[in-house]
């Protein structure tokens, strides 16, 4: 329980972390989508409503070109009419003027001109409109002598000071093919600046020559349209920058009027090479985009906002979990190091108990075997007694030698039964920690002889496979010889219910030395915890579990591993695996 619930945190904690990053990277995302969205929408917006703005504009403007030419064309045949008037032609040849001022006022309201003077052949104002302007000379203007030049009718423009330009057309009164005088037609254009003054847009006439001629802005008269665009510039260049700043949201500026951004639209009149512009302030453009961003804008704000707050909401539900759990790993790893703590007392406890139970499992095979060794001592000592017996009787028949012949006997039994107690020794014995060149097939002979007092209870075949030539490990060769008899042992056991029980034991040397016992018993059920201490499949009293083990461990130690497989056909295979000593090796072992 403990365990499984510390390997969760790890997964909340990466799961947190991958949270957090989701979090920003959407929030990321999410404020991306609404500046591409905001500067497409501005960007298409306002291609939009300046196409629109200019599309009006062009529209105003050939209305008021329309306007302005047709008064012009409607005041060019006024001249030629009143130059064939009867009345104004007798008051010329007879100086009678008292009757033609009022003729021309007469004409006034019909054609809508400014004013209609009539001069005689000295220039001199005859007749007028204005009854201010009579008497007045034009001699030497350009209107009169053109006039007097030209058979037809003239048309001049002339500035007056500080009111603007005359628009005048004029033409010569001839009575029997004499030139008698002039008639003069003052066109009134100022109405139309009039009129335009009073819309947002800034409006200009040029003439032929580019000048400046009728204007919304009393200054541009008599200007180019590039010195009257230039004549006002921001001051200074932090003006500039705020100015090209407000302009953000409309498209690159034609011009800049009073230092507001413009768009210029003009159009070539049908008269005289005269010219129409006007510039329509980008206003109106920026007023429509920026309410479409600004409800554009306050839509993503609310959106965010609802984002932000379920986000807020759901930290806070997992600060609460967080809490909880915080308080459930607090408990958790106090129970915890509980736990290690004890664990580590019972590790060394079991370390103890390992270590003595594995001579208590040595000196009770000891036990087991005494029992076998025993009957076979007793063989050599019945043997010993009739040797002796007979070497008595022979010695006092006077046969010393075949009394010597029996004492070589006794000597030989003797023997064998010295080095089945020094093998008991041996093992009893705990090896020591010092590893020495170690001749496996020796060590495998004397398990096998030290087995064999137990083999002979038994019918159990026994192949033993040894190569010709001397396969040397470095290990300790009484624990190599413990392994050897448990490996025996077990196979023993295992075939205990076989009818023809046979154990294999193959020593073969290649890159490692492998000592191979294979049975034909019953095989081994559980492989996973064979290894394992206090593992046994024996009755009980028959074993404790530490042998494999505790030979697993002793192979460790040399260098090697233990492994166990079930044979296809049948029965348990243990192989050992050692490295082999090389002759470098050998000599530093040696020395």
């Amino acid at each position: 329980m403990a365990d499984s619930t510390t390997s969760d945190r790890p997964d909340r904690s990466i799961g947190g972390r991958a949270f957090s990053w989701r979090s920003r990277l959407a929030l990321g995302l999410f404020l991306a989508v609404a500046v591409v969205t905001v500067w497409v929408t501005n960007s298409a917006l306002t291609d939009r409503f300046t196409q629109n703005t200019r599309n009006r504009a062009e529209l105003r403007l050939a209305l008021y070109g329309g306007n302005l030419v047709s008064e012009l064309r409607r005041n060019s045949i006024v001249p030629q009419l009143l130059a064939r008037d009867p009345t104004l032609l007798g008051a010329l040849n007879s100086n009678d003027f008292s009757q033609s001022t009022q003729r021309l006022i007469s004409f006034v309201d019909e054609i809508g001109a400014a004013s209609l003077m009539l001069l005689d052949k000295d220039g001199r104002t005859v007749a007028a409109t204005d009854r201010n302007r009579l008497g007045e000379a034009h001699l030497g203007t350009k209107h009169y002598i053109d006039a007097l030049r030209s058979s037809g009718t003239i048309f001049t423009v002339s500035e007056r000071e500080g009111v603007g330009y005359q628009f005048i057309y004029s033409r010569k009164m001839e009575s029997n093919g004499t030139t008698v005088g002039v008639i003069v037609v003052e066109v009134d254009l100022q109405k139309f600046e009039r009129a335009w003054a009073g819309i947002s847009d800034a409006i200009l006439v040029t003439d032929s020559t580019g000048r400046i001629i009728l204007a919304t802005e009393p200054r541009w008269r008599s200007l180019t349209e590039g010195e009257a665009l230039t004549r006002e510039p921001p001051e200074t260049a932090i003006q500039r920058a705020i100015q090209a700043t407000a302009d953000w949201s409309a498209l690159p500026p034609d011009a800049y009027v009073k230092g507001e951004a413009v768009m210029r639209v003009a159009s070539r009149l049908p008269f005289r090479g005269w010219q129409i512009a006007s510039f329509t302030t980008y206003a109106s453009v920026r007023e429509k985009v920026n309410g479409f961003l600004a409800l554009e804008t306050m839509g993503f704000a609310i959106l965010m906002a609802l984002a932000f707050y379920a986000l807020s909401r759901k930290n806070a539900l997992r600060m609460n979990f967080f809490r909880m759990e915080s308080a459930e790993l607090r408990a958790l790893n106090q129970r915890l190091q509980r736990e290690i703590a004890e664990r580590e007392r019972m590790q060394k406890s079991l370390d103890v108990a390992e270590q003595t139970l594995a001579q208590s499992s040595k000196l009770a095979a000891l036990g087991e075997m005494s029992a076998a060794v025993s009957h076979e001592l007793n063989q050599p000592l019945a043997a010993m007694k009739t040797y002796l017996a007979g070497a008595a009787l022979l010695l006092r028949r006077n046969r010393p030698e075949e009394a010597l012949s029996s004492f070589q006997r006794i000597d030989d039994l003797i023997s064998r039964m010295g080095a089945i107690t020094r093998q008991l020794k041996s093992y009893a014995r705990k090896g020591g920690e010092q590893f020495s060149p170690v001749n496996v097939g020796d060590a495998l002979n004397s398990a096998m002889s030290m087995m064999e007092p137990q083999l002979r209870q038994r019918q159990v075949r026994i192949t033993r496979t040894v190569p010709e030539c001397n396969v040397r490990v470095l290990a300790d060769r009484v624990r190599l010889e413990q392994v050897l008899i448990n490996l025996l042992r077990n196979a023993l056991d295992a075939t205990s219910t076989v009818s023809d029980p046979a154990v294999d034991v193959i020593l073969a040397a290649g890159e490692t030395a492998s000592i191979t016992v294979r049975d034909n018993g019953t095989g081994i059920e559980n492989l996973d915890q064979l290894f394992e201490p206090f593992y046994t499949t024996k009755r009980p009293g028959d074993g404790v579990g530490l042998g494999l083990a505790i030979s697993s461990g002793i192979v460790n130690d040399f260098g090697g591993r233990l492994t166990a497989r079930n044979a296809e056909g049948g029965g348990a295979v243990f192989e050992i695996q050692l490295p082999i000593l090389s002759e470098a090796e050998e000599i530093e072992a040696a020395e």
